[in-house]
């Protein structure tokens, strides 16, 4: 049985309440109507052209997103254009659009919540949290016992769905890592507040040279920590489909509501001397 998108757009409010989102962040709905009849809501984290493909092929009335895919510098959407041609696809198809973005990462079932959930971390709360300390930027938390950061690492990657970058690591491999913290998706802006928390390893994504460089020297006059881990910003986002997924399959039994198992991490190989 369909719903209408309106009573859809509303429950991801409640969920994913968009006054939570950054000010320069642009989630909402991108395209359609807010009356259309909805049974098939297809979750990715990106918006592509076989994203797009998929949907349409598969008679999807909704993609739910969580990067938006109208943020910033975009002053056209002509058709000779990537982002013009995927929109105008989906609206003749009639194929709604619909982004969650920095809402969905502060919440308390949010995306760094689920990464660090699917890690194994305890006694977990917000990296960065807002003012009434329940939701907010990012997790630290911990692992039931200290374990090798290489091995963590290894840990990392069975968890995390393969990437052609996998999972690289700032640190040494023997030492031991137990306070851990992370952020799903680009945070080296949180590499202070790791630092300031006192983690032993601090697990990211989009990690630039000087950032990194610049924490590992200051990390060497306090015994080494924290170490940090790079992942793929893809990979450690998309884990939270599913659990999105789960809370609105809740609130709508009669939608079907399925996570796309299309790879949208950007990178194709790596080669090495």
């Amino acid at each position: 049985m369909a719903v209408e998108l309106k009573q859809l757009v509303e429950s991801f409010d409640r969920l994913w309440p968009a006054t939570g989102a950054e000010d320069w962040d642009n989630p909402g709905l991108v395209c359609g109507d807010i009356k259309q009849r909805v049974s098939r809501v297809l979750l990715s984290v990106d918006v592509t052209t076989d994203i797009i493909s998929e949907a349409i092929d598969g008679g999807f009335d909704l993609l739910l997103a969580h990067h938006p895919y109208l943020l910033r510098g975009i002053t056209s959407v002509r058709e000779d254009t990537a982002k013009g041609m995927n929109l105008a696809s989906a609206i003749r198809a009639d194929l709604s659009i619909f982004a969650a973005h920095t809402n969905a990462d502060i919440v308390e079932s949010g995306v760094s919540h689920v990464f660090a959930n699917a890690l194994g971390l305890q006694n977990v709360e917000p990296l960065v949290p807002s003012s009434d300390r329940l939701i907010g930027h990012g997790r630290i938390g911990v692992l039931s016992e200290p374990i090798a950061l290489g091995e963590f690492a290894r840990h990392i990657a069975k968890v995390l769905p393969s990437t052609a970058t996998g999972v690289r690591v700032a640190g040494d491999f023997n030492q031991l890592v137990q306070r851990v913290a992370l952020c799903g998706g680009a945070g080296d802006s949180f590499i202070p507040a790791a630092m300031e928390a006192a983690v032993d390893v601090y697990v990211t994504s989009d990690l630039r040279h000087h950032p990194v460089q610049d924490a590992r020297e200051h990390s060497a006059l306090s015994g080494g920590t924290p170490a940090i881990i790079d992942v793929s910003h893809w990979a450690s986002e998309w884990l939270w489909l599913d659990i999105a997924a789960e809370q609105l399959g809740v609130l709508f039994p009669n939608v079907q509501f399925v996570v796309s198992q299309l790879r949208t991490d950007p990178w194709d190989f790596v080669v090495t001397q």
